[in-house]
């Protein structure tokens, strides 16, 4: 089972925040956020915040803790807000100010789930193919069920 938590806006550049995602991703989510507690840099506070209601959701959903851990912790480019400040003579300068989006995906370590496979075994299936293959294979059964159990009745 998968927890998805995505905050969006943040007002730190990816770059800055990226340095801390990848200093936490190989860790377990509790031990992250201990670890984030210490870090010096401004851009934990923002990812351990993410992971905080990551792990909240997770709990609401029943899902342990300690089984927890990191499936994706991406660390995308949001939006530019573009600014200006005043220059020499009586011009003007224009900078952009960088925004982020963090997603974090937790799964269950003990409940991992194994990709569906084809039948011909060469491709993972969807949601979707699975669906449309469970229903191809009810109206290929045959139409007449119950005279097949009528007949074994007659000979018993």
């Amino acid at each position: 089972m998968e927890v998805i938590n995505i905050q969006k806006y943040i007002n730190s550049s990816p770059r800055k925040l990226k340095l801390v995602a990848d200093m936490v991703r190989k860790m377990k989510p509790a031990r992250a956020l201990e670890t984030l507690q210490f870090t010096n840099k401004a851009a934990a506070q923002p990812l351990s915040k993410a992971i905080k209601t990551a792990i909240s959701n997770a709990t609401v959903k029943g899902m342990k803790t300690e089984d927890l851990s990191f499936k994706y912790l991406e660390v995308n480019k949001g939006i530019d807000l573009k600014r200006m400040r005043s220059a020499g003579r009586g011009r003007r300068r224009l900078y952009s100010k960088s925004n982020s989006h963090i997603r974090v995906v937790l799964t269950d370590v003990n409940k991992t789930e194994k990709p569906l496979v084809s039948a011909d075994k060469k491709r993972v299936l969807s949601k979707r193919q699975i669906t449309k293959s469970s229903t191809e294979k009810e109206t290929e059964k045959d139409p007449k069920p119950n005279v097949k159990l009528k007949k074994e009745k007659e000979t018993e």
